[in-house]
């Protein structure tokens, strides 16, 4: 329970408070060992089959003889595959082409074929022919053509469907296999739709991925004193997730004090002061590949909130359990604007437009605008087997923000937070 404390912005008395719920997502072993994933191999082999086949199947709903990917998160969900993941999303050096009626092959990057032994769903392994100007320079032109002949002679020699499903391609790409007779189509719609329904045992690996996060958000909370940098306590995050098997962070959101508003600042050397608010998203890509994306906010020090920062943090917690408790599956993107929390009009102007978005391998579709900025063209329904994220950020002028966010399972009851950090008691 915290501690009764003063209504002032710098909360007097140095006692530091170590709250043990949030003790507790340590590793039982020791905060000096990583976390091993009790995930058993038959559960990750059921969910690679099912991601492929989810492409598949959605190529054939979409009438695609072929869907070509860049994306490194649209290959990690296709055959878990992972390969400098960070590098490849600026430099299109690795690809795969996944055929409606033939074989799914990936082409790697040279002397990197080794990475994907075991992997199942892969048919073939072929040399990535790169052609970016990095690498290929005064040879970009013969380079491209070259690749875009292998992947047409690829797609037409297994069937006459000339429909290319494409997530991301430089307009160069996209004009060659144009020119030579195909028909492209937003693979990235494809991929997002393909990926938005979780299997079980998909929901199973996102699970572990958030017990790291959450493992990571408490070495955050027992560092989070006065006197430390913002980017000291970003570390820790950082820290749990790479030495459990995780990949990177998406963002750097965490700020203290009145770097907390205006939102999307991100974190410095800022040095914090006692009893001031530490707000964070985490945008955790972690073990297997899967995203932990939740926020919380928490006083330097672990020292009661000030009057203000209760209010505000009361405002955040009631938009989140309103939110949360009106999600089912059937519902449509309007149906849940009309009915979510209406954010005060003080508030207003220092709004985060999400209130509930998609989240897999990454966030991803679909992303459903706070009720001032939802455009009533924008279509869709909530399905059984999403998982969405709610958000809240609530600050008005001149105070700080409060940052919450949780991650959660549509099931046919409704929606099962998969996050069970503790929120603030105030």
């Amino acid at each position: 329970m915290l501690r009764d404390e003063s209504d002032s912005a710098e909360p007097t008395g140095s006692t530091v408070f170590k709250d043990e719920r949030k003790q507790a997502y340590l590793n039982p072993e020791g905060a000096d060992r990583p976390l091993i994933s009790p995930v058993p191999a038959t559960t990750l082999d059921r969910a690679r089959h099912y991601r492929l086949e989810r492409l598949r199947t959605t190529m054939r709903e979409w009438d695609c003889g072929a869907l070509l990917l860049y994306d490194p998160v649209n290959i990690r969900y296709a055959f878990d595959s992972s390969n400098m993941s960070i590098w490849t999303m600026h430099n299109a050096a690795r690809y795969a082409l996944i055929l409606a009626d033939g074989p799914a092959i990936l082409f790697e990057f040279e002397g990197a074929e080794h990475v994907n032994d075991g992997l199942a769903g892969i048919d073939e392994i072929r040399p990535a022919k790169s052609w970016i100007f990095f690498t290929a320079g005064n040879l970009m032109e013969s380079r491209l053509k070259a690749w875009a002949d292998e992947v047409a002679d690829l797609v037409s020699s297994h069937g006459s469907n000339r429909r290319v499903a494409v997530d991301r391609l430089e307009p160069a790409g996209a004009f060659e296999l144009r020119e030579r007779g195909f028909t492209l189509v937003d693979g990235q719609e494809l991929a997002e739709r393909a990926r938005s329904i979780k299997s079980a045992d998909e929901i199973e690996l996102m699970r572990w991925t958030i017990r790291v996060c959450e493992a990571g958000m408490a070495r955050m909370y027992e560092m989070s004193e006065p006197g430390r940098t913002e980017r000291e306590i970003w570390a820790e995050l950082h820290f749990e997730n790479a030495r459990s098997g995780g990949e990177w962070l998406e963002t750097k959101l965490l700020t203290a004090g009145p770097r907390t508003n205006p939102w999307y600042q991100e974190c410095s050397d800022y040095v914090i002061k006692r009893g001031e608010m530490i707000s964070f998203d985490t945008d955790m890509i972690g073990p297997y590949g899967y995203c932990a994306d939740l926020s919380r906010s928490w006083t330097a020090g672990h020292v009661a909130m000030t009057t203000k920062q209760k209010e505000l943090y009361a405002a955040a917690r009631d938009q989140i359990e309103h939110n949360l408790a009106i999600l089912k599956p059937g519902m449509t993107f309007a149906e849940f604007n009309a009915q979510s929390w209406r954010i005060p009009e003080k508030y207003q102007p220092y709004r985060y437009t999400l209130a509930l978005h998609g989240t897999g391998m990454a966030d991803e579709w679909p992303g459903i605008l706070l009720h001032p900025d939802f455009d009533p063209d924008f279509s869709g329904a909530i399905e059984e087997g999403m998982v969405l994220n709610v958000e809240s950020l609530i600050a008005e002028a001149g105070s700080e923000s409060i940052k919450l966010e949780t991650q959660a399972l549509i099931t046919a009851r409704g929606a099962e937070r998969l996050d069970t950090f503790p929120w603030e008691e105030i």
